[in-house]
């Protein structure tokens, strides 16, 4: 499933871990006006204002790669999620079916005494697998089995998703893949960095196939391979920015107009040995990988195929293997990220059962945390939301007429997703076998993988969703046309009840307009009502659109990200947009709010700020940060969502209604000489 969200859904090489971002530490979640810091003008630097004197006392977890308020509520999810895990995990029969499955393989995956003496012997029989195999036809085999354990991708990714011009229907996908490192431009950029960090990856490889038993020479030899593979597979990757089109991955084709693309690619083996059910077209979201990746299966050796697939498996699973696979995986994070410790392993074993067996954890996740109230008053600013999106585009200057008409019918097609799913996903035929953590992952992982596969050719399921009830962050999907917030995020700092609407229209309520507003950024506007990838605009509005979003993107390539590294304004401008257009329709809806209310409580100050100024500085709050450097170089490169410095002063200094509020003049840095304004 394709969406955008308020934060990234990274998946780095290393392990499964939750890279939620974003905002104050201790003291709590509740709003602090301690944390302003009022040597600072908010018309000068309104980040530093909001969050200058929490910046100056918070730190960054050892384990972590930031610190911030999403960090912070993950943090808090994760231990609320231990205490249901640990209590599920006791071995007492009379457990019902739930708890049994989730405390298995929570307590499979805390046994690390058992995995160390293991070693690699849990992944002996695919290892075997893509050992006897004979020739290149039949490691498409493998390598479907391998896909299908996860969750490495080799040579390519294979899935299923809604047809983009029937998005009712559910078809294949093949796609770009079979990467390590977390974008094609760690193996083609040739800067110090870059240069470095595939030197750690060859490390990495080296020191997995030495503790799968190798000797130096051989393991030195098999890092070159894999790197050799993985280049030529970077070089024939599109670019992410690129990616960002949902234009440029549309190809449907036949089966056979597929396998024409790379003759030596098994397709119909593959297919077969994913157990994918018979369908005759597909959508190949990059023809130019496939074309080019075709030499590289050609030219590389049987050996050295069979090489790189093996270290992809390898790879996937080296966090959950004996001690010299964990080391070796979390020495490579480290580079990446610049993460000072490994998280304690009951944080990892928590993150990968919510992973696995999420939506079985999530019922008893949400049994404690989520009210039938929260859904309710979580509908109920949705609709206002709603109703001030609505209000925004129809008293849009620079829209015609016959374009707004078709984006109210979009607007009032959104489906809305609140707290968890309406039907829990049935996982009765996982096999979980305590004290097998590997082969636990596995089946669960399998599970999901044929889960999605054989929906092909099906129709598209609209009640599934895409995050688990834990996660905090939301998301908007273009090809479902809906919004979706997870319980996980529905509580403070970003919805707390305790708090006056002010400060939660500058939380929850922003996040709830950014969402809304990814369906009308540049991604999401190119998607109908319906989900389906069709252009409903005139071609002047089209137009004009592309003119002010590129006023955004712009703004935001000069904004310094760390050191002499700036942003990429066209990568992160769906984000970007979405978080311009959500702040201001969360404020229009806070003003109707405070318009609506005869008693004038609404309009009154608190401590010392208006209910505008509160809104601002509930925004700010959500949004302050501390990243280390490598993992905000990492970010840069392969992240949508811009830090968290540029997501506030960023929207302000667009804004005339915080001009207002806060009384900036002309000249000063939050007042934009050149304002960009879409929605």
């Amino acid at each position: 499933m394709r969406f955008c969200c308020l934060l990234p859904a990274v998946l780095l090489l290393l392990a499964v871990a939750s890279f939620s971002q974003i905002a104050p530490g201790k003291p709590g979640p509740g709003f602090n006006i301690d944390n302003i810091d009022k040597s600072i003008d908010p018309c000068v630097d309104f980040y530093q204002y909001a969050c200058g004197n929490w910046l100056k006392t918070a730190e960054i977890p050892a384990d972590q790669t930031s610190w911030g308020s999403f960090v912070q509520l993950d943090e808090e999810s994760l231990a609320t999620l231990r205490d249901i895990l640990e209590k599920a995990s006791v071995d007492d029969p009379g457990r019902n079916p739930i708890d049994r499955k989730i405390g298995d393989f929570y307590s499979s995956c805390m046994d690390e005494k058992a995995a160390d003496t293991k070693g690699l012997a849990p992944l002996k029989p695919e290892l075997d697998q893509i050992a006897a195999v004979k020739d290149k036809s039949a490691l498409f085999a493998a390598i479907a089995q391998v896909q299908l354990v996860g969750p490495a991708n080799p040579l390519f990714n294979f899935g299923a998703g809604p047809d983009l011009h029937n998005a009712n229907q559910v078809i294949a996908y093949i796609d770009q893949g079979g990467l390590s490192l977390p974008d094609r431009d760690y193996y083609i950029k040739d800067d110090a960095h870059m240069v470095d960090l595939r030197k750690h990856l060859v490390e990495y490889v080296t020191a997995v196939f030495t503790a799968a038993g190798q000797s130096p020479q051989q393991a030195a030899d098999a890092a070159q391979t894999v790197l050799r593979i993985e280049t030529a597979l970077a070089k024939a990757s599109m670019d992410r920015t690129e990616r960002r089109d949902p234009t440029k991955r549309d190809h449907k084709m036949t089966r056979e107009q597929a396998a024409a693309l790379a003759s030596n690619f098994d397709f119909n083996r593959f297919f077969s040995a994913s157990g994918a059910p018979s369908f005759s077209e597909l959508n190949v979201g990059n023809p130019e990988f496939f074309k080019q990746v075709n030499a590289v299966v050609d030219s590389e050796s049987l050996d050295s195929l069979k090489t790189y697939v093996s270290w992809q498996l390898m790879r996937g699973a080296s966090p959950w293997l004996s001690q010299p696979f964990v080391d070796a995986s979390f020495k490579m994070r480290q580079a990446l990220t610049g993460q000072k410790e490994i998280q304690a392993r009951w944080k990892r074993c928590v993150n990968l059962t919510d992973v696995e067996l999420g939506e079985a954890l999530g019922q008893r996740y949400v049994e404690l945390t989520f009210g039938a109230d929260g859904k309710q008053r979580m509908l109920k600013m949705v609709d206002a939301l709603e109703k001030s999106l609505d209000n925004d585009i129809q008293n849009l200057p620079w829209m015609t007429e016959e374009t707004k008409k078709q984006a109210k019918v979009k607007l009032d097609a959104i489906r809305n997703k609140i707290g968890y799913p309406d039907e829990w996903r049935d996982y009765s035929s996982v096999k979980i076998v305590r004290g097998d953590l590997v082969g636990n992952y596995q089946r669960a992982t399998e599970f999901e993988s044929k889960r999605q596969i054989v929906k092909i050719g099906g129709p598209v399921d609209r009640k599934e969703w895409g995050m688990t009830p834990p996660t905090v962050n939301a998301y908007y999907s273009g090809s479902h046309n809906e919004i979706v917030f997870p319980a996980g995020i529905l509580q403070p700092p970003f919805f707390d009840k305790k708090m006056d609407d002010a400060v939660n229209f500058g939380g929850i309520g922003l996040v709830i307009g950014h969402e809304l507003t990814h369906g009308f950024d540049d991604q999401g506007r190119k998607f109908d009502p319906d989900g389906n990838l069709r252009d409903w605009w005139t071609a002047d509005d089209g137009k004009e659109f592309e003119k002010r979003v590129s006023c955004i993107a712009d703004e935001y390539s000069n904004f310094v990200a760390v050191d002499d590294l700036k942003l990429n304004g066209r990568l992160t401008l769906g984000e970007n947009t979405a978080d311009n257009g959500g702040a201001r329709i969360a404020l229009m809806a806070l003003e109707h709010m405070i318009a609506d209310d005869k008693t004038g409580k609404e309009a009154e100050k608190i401590d010392g700020y208006t209910p505008e100024q509160r809104y601002f500085l509930g925004f700010g709050r959500v949004w302050c940060e501390k990243r280390r450097p490598e993992y905000e170089r990492m970010q840069v490169t392969t992240n949508p969502h811009s830090p968290g410095q540029w997501r506030v002063n960023g929207v302000v200094q667009n804004m005339p209604e915080f001009q207002k509020a806060w009384g900036c003049k002309a000249g000063q840095p939050m007042v934009s000489a050149n304002s960009c304004h879409v929605w």
